[in-house]
């Protein structure tokens, strides 16, 4: 099967190595891109077309809305409905009155302010959440360092924009097609109560899981995630 794989904010693909590896081992033909701005019509076209040679579209955190949001874009511009799968991802990251389950605003405001005045310091803190919550969490918080890639300024100040403004619950709720969703007990910065509005959708291929593990487990749960992930593709194959 042939999977567009989208990583977070903050890191770069490097992080989600681990994890195209596990699933490329399992035969599938994965690539793997950045996150990349949505909300510039030109840029969110271009990825609509790339995704829409793919089977499936993955996402971890914000990589999950902008998976989202291209299986969306593919149904209402080709009208083919794409396997979608996220990893540890919100639809709604900061909280508002329609959807609580999010980081607050407040504390989302104070994360964008210290970034703009010290950029480095701000996102080893965020890699800190991404491992914490786990008891392995220092020993992961080395591997994530190494692991990260600089990132332009630019880009990550517009992904603290659509973490901030992206809500793509509803196209959840009325995606009419596959969608498969994974979340963390320990998770720092996605809580895993966020199952509780999932169980409400109505949407009729709608699956979630809750494994073991921080917000980063697609890295250090690649071999486990990627177990799920081609069970549930493997179920998909055999209704049809």
């Amino acid at each position: 099967m042939r999977i567009l794989l989208i990583t977070g904010w903050g890191g770069g693909t490097k992080l989600l190595h681990p994890l195209q590896q596990a699933l490329q081992k399992h035969g599938h033909d994965v690539e793997l891109i950045n996150i990349f701005n949505a909300f510039d019509q030109n840029v969110l076209q271009q990825h609509v077309e790339l995704a829409q040679q793919f089977d499936a579209v993955i996402g971890w955190s914000l990589g999950g809305q902008l998976a989202t949001l291209l299986v969306d874009q593919i149904f209402k511009q080709y009208s083919q409905q794409k396997i979608l799968i996220t990893l540890a991802s919100n639809p709604c990251f900061v909280a508002n009155d329609a959807w609580q389950t999010a980081m607050h605003q407040s504390t989302f405001e104070t994360f964008k302010q210290s970034f703009e005045k010290d950029a480095i310091a701000t996102l080893k803190k965020f890699g800190y959440m991404v491992c914490q919550g786990v008891e392995t969490t220092k020993a992961d918080f080395v591997v994530l360092q190494s692991l990260i890639q600089p990132q332009k300024i630019e880009l990550l100040q517009k992904g603290l924009i659509l973490l901030e403004q992206l809500n793509a619950a509803d196209i959840l709720k009325k995606n009419q097609g596959q969608q498969y969703h994974i979340f963390a007990e320990q998770d720092a910065l996605v809580d895993c109560k966020v199952i509780q509005n999932f169980s409400k959708f109505n949407a009729k291929f709608l699956e979630y899981d809750l494994i073991q593990g921080s917000h980063g487990c697609p890295i250090f749960k690649a071999d486990e995630i990627t177990d799920k992930i081609c069970q549930y593709l493997q179920k998909i194959k055999q209704t049809y």
